[in-house]
């Protein structure tokens, strides 16, 4: 059994993932920290150097091999959904889980990070609302399950997430 997050960034998919990992005894795995763990360089410079087609050709491979690993927790990057491939290989190979964030709180929690290649050039806001006009309907036909983050803790999504694994 593997479960799968998808979500835009700041929707919490990585935090969430730890914790359902450590609560279910699985293995963690998040896609953008093996993209940097391989190359030696931030998702950030990935985006300046190879441009987002670059990265989403590294984070396909990167898919690719991870979903093929069995009783894993695979927090994915925001943008992970854009391929059709992904997409197959999320929904034949484990559980989907999307997280659905309001703009508001993906705005609070990516305030602070300045490795948000896709946040660098604009106003945020405005960027993260296209982002979510653009992906919503991906995520949701990726998804098994939809699980709305606002007002919940990291813990509270993460025991829903395993409520609805184990039932």
């Amino acid at each position: 059994m593997n479960i799968f997050i998808v979500g835009p960034m700041g929707s919490g998919k990585s935090t969430v993932g730890k914790i359902i990992s450590d609560e279910l005894f699985m293995t963690f795995l998040d896609t953008d920290e093996e993209i940097e763990s391989r190359t030696g360089a931030s998702i950030d410079w990935i985006f300046d150097l190879e441009g987002e087609s670059g990265f989403r050709k590294r984070e396909s491979e990167i898919l690719s091999e991870m979903v093929d690993k069995n009783s894993v927790v695979l927090s994915t990057g925001g943008g992970i959904i854009l391929s059709n491939q992904n997409r197959e290989l999320l929904s034949s190979r484990g559980t989907v889980f999307y997280l659905a964030t309001p703009i508001a709180i993906q705005l609070e929690r990516t305030a602070k990070d300045k490795d948000r290649p896709l946040l660098k050039n604009g106003d945020p806001e405005e960027i993260l609302t296209k982002l979510q006009n653009d992906r919503e309907e991906l995520y949701i036909s990726v998804a098994d399950h939809i699980v709305n983050t606002e007002a919940k803790s990291s813990q509270e999504v993460a025991s829903e997430i395993i409520k609805l694994v184990k039932s």
